[in-house]
This record gives structure tokens, sequence and C-alpha cells, in this order.
């Protein structure tokens, strides 16, 4: 397996053969959806989902029913390659399996509107790696590799690593890192690394471009 970080939410997979990538945004590399075999999105919020990068491959979508629909009103010509799927569901693209795990995107202000998100437990041979999105769903299953969301205007820090506690992946990898400045981001790699390495469990924060 092959994992490289893009911008921000952006991480593209290579096993076997099949190449995908999950949640290219506004914030993501173009180069993230070069000679990729599946897209696939989390939610709709632009910093997961950019229309731009979907027209620049021609590779299948798989998603949700919101951005199905936002896909149909601003890029028609894009739609016909989205497949709609629901919570629980899997399937396969080439050897990676593929699990949509949750359907709620998490609280922003109770003030506010509840989002649609998904989650994708990936299966690589005997790996997993979980992305999941804006939402702190534990996937109930055992993931190897946690694509960990380290800030968000949705999280507290104490609520992302107690996420990552509850997923217990031996491996965390930050995603969701372009909202803080690079002095919170100090910070906060600071409190993810030392609090999930006395449970024992590895964190990293790659940058662009750069593979696990």
């Amino acid at each position: 397996m092959r994992l490289t970080k893009f911008g921000h939410a952006a991480v593209r997979i290579e096993h076997d053969g099949t190449t995908l990538v999950l949640d290219p945004g506004m914030w993501s590399q173009r180069e993230c959806v070069d000679g990729v075999d599946a897209v696939l999105i989390t939610h709709e919020h632009p910093d997961h989902f950019d229309v731009e990068h979907l027209r620049a491959t021609d590779a299948p979508i798989f998603t949700i029913a919101a951005v199905a629909a936002q896909i149909r009103d601003a890029a028609p010509d894009v739609a016909e390659r989205v497949t709609v799927v629901g919570p629980d569901e899997a399937w396969a693209i080439g050897d990676i399996g593929v699990r949509a795990i949750g359907e709620l995107h998490a609280v922003i202000h109770p003030d506010l509107p509840r989002f649609h998100n998904s989650g994708y437990l990936l299966s690589l041979g005997e790996q997993t790696v979980f992305h999941p999105g804006d939402a702190l769903t534990v996937p109930g299953r055992p993931v190897d590799v946690l694509l960990a969301p380290v800030c968000a205007p949705w999280m507290r820090a104490s609520e992302g690593i107690d996420f990552a506690r509850a997923v217990g992946a031996p491996r965390n990898v930050a995603i969701h890192d372009r909202v803080y400045s690079g002095e919170g981001l100090g910070i906060v790699d600071g409190q993810f690394g030392r609090l999930l390495g006395a449970r024992g469990l590895d964190y990293v924060r790659l940058p662009d471009g750069s593979d696990l």
C-alpha cells in the first residue's frame, strides 16, 4: 500500500494496481486525481469536494446523495459518473474493498442544520484504512491506519484525540489540517503525538505530497 497526503483532507491510496483518492477539495492539489481509478467523497463541503478536480479525471465517483445532487446542479457533465452509496454499503474498486461508515456530519453548532457525511473504511489486503470525513463516528471494526482530523470548526483537539483513541488504530495520519495556523498545528501535533503515544499509538502529520 502507498498512501499519499495531499492538501487538507485529500488522501490518495494505491494498492495492487488500483488507485483512488478521497476528498479532493478546494485546498487539495489538482494532481491528487491524476490517473485515479475512483474518487470517494465524504460530504458536500468545498474543502472536501471540488468540481474542477472532478472534471480533471474521468474516474467513477462514489459519494452520498447530497453530494450527488450538488454535482448534478453544478456539473451535469460529471454527474453520469456518480454512484450514490448509503450507510454500511460495501463494494470493491479493483482489489480495494470499501465500506461506507456513518451518516451524519459532526455537530457544528446546535442552531445549525446537520449535514450528511459518510466515512470510508478501505480494505487493502491485510490492512485497513479509515477516512471519517467530518465526523467522529467509530467504525466498529479493526482499523490499521486512521486518517485522523486534527483541527476543525466542529471539533476540539481533545475530541479528536479521544476519537483516535476510540478507533485504536496503531498508525494515525493527520488530515483536516488547513484550519489552524502553523503555530496552532505545532501545538496540536504535540498533543496528538504525546497523548496517542501514551497509548502505544503512532501519530504523524505528513507534508503535502509525502507518502506513508
